[in-house]
């Protein structure tokens, strides 16, 4: 019998009382089964974690001695017990080291994906499917009208600006993906990176991930040819509005983020309406839980259909 109680927010975060843990907590908490080292999942000062090395490497980097106190790695599909819950680590597709999260209890299993995406990604673990009797799935982009284009026809519109290009992305996650793109599909493109971004690249080759070709950014390489990519995090990003002399870009799934009508690059790292849909069809839950968005259209879409219930 499905618990509809299984997991529910407190003011910790996303709990279940039945393993006594929390998934990915907003306040640090005795037990944390973290999806993913992004901040706003991954959060500093929790006592015991469970997650993948990728992503206790990348918490250790940012959080330093403040990670948290003891950490618990896990392979993929490696089960573990938390407070009578089995539990295992299956790949999102998100970033590296992502996990979606499979809770087995009493007969029923419960998939908690964490952020995911379905599109191609050779900086991190393809997503990975499992039947499940409740899909918990962020819902970020979970509108009919929200449909992420293809990422390679994105990337090779920078083939057409004859500028250098000041491009803001997310530090960890999106500027590695970035960073091979742009290698694989636009290589007279030349790469430099914000020395912020370079510790989270050692990283990702630390666990074999071979971004391409990138150097450490230098105002002089940028004054002499107008092919170089200087891909910076946001802050940095913002703090250049005035830059002139190079195209101003953010890739990003968010139309609020693109800076100019003419120059955009919508490359997410989340699943859109589509991918949504085709995930629910791979899982095929009996119950469809949303949270991280809204939930209202996948319950109309599914009404009479697939119970279907907002944990937001």
């Amino acid at each position: 019998m499905i618990l509809e109680d299984f997991i529910a927010f407190d003011a910790n975060g996303l709990y279940c009382r039945y393993g006594n843990f929390y998934l990915d907590p907003q306040q640090p908490v005795e037990h944390a089964i973290i999806s993913h080292a992004h901040g706003d999942h991954a959060v500093p000062g929790n006592h015991s974690i469970h997650c993948t090395a990728p992503t206790r490497d990348f918490m250790q980097l940012r959080y330093g001695k403040n990670a948290g106190k003891n950490f618990a790695i896990h392979a993929w599909h490696e089960y573990f017990d938390v407070g009578g819950v089995r539990i295992k680590f299956i790949s999102a597709g998100h970033m590296l080291g992502s996990a979606q999260i499979v809770m087995e209890y009493k007969g029923v299993t419960y998939l908690y994906t964490g952020d995911y995406k379905l599109q191609a990604n050779p900086t991190c673990q393809p997503i990975e499917w499992v039947h499940a009797d409740v899909l918990i799935t962020e819902s970020t982009f979970a509108n009919p009208q929200t449909l992420h284009p293809d990422p390679v026809a994105e990337i090779k519109k920078l083939d057409d600006i004859k500028t250098n290009i000041l491009l803001g992305a997310y530090g960890l996650g999106k500027a590695q993906r970035l960073i091979r793109m742009i290698n694989d599909f636009v290589p007279q493109k030349k790469v430099l990176v914000h020395f912020r971004i370079s510790p989270l690249n050692a990283i990702y080759e630390k666990h074999g991930v071979n971004l391409g070709n990138y150097e450490l950014y230098s105002r002089k390489l940028m004054k002499v040819q107008n092919e170089y990519v200087y891909i910076v995090p946001p802050f940095t990003f913002d703090s250049y509005y005035k830059a002139t002399g190079v195209t101003r870009l953010f890739a990003s799934g968010w139309k609020n983020l693109q800076v100019n009508e003419k120059d955009t690059l919508y490359i997410s790292d989340h699943a859109d309406w589509n991918d949504v849909l085709q995930t629910i069809e791979h899982v095929k839950p009996q119950q469809l839980w949303t949270l991280h968005g809204d939930g209202t259209h996948l319950k109309k879409h599914f009404a009479g259909k697939l119970i279907t219930k907002s944990l937001s």
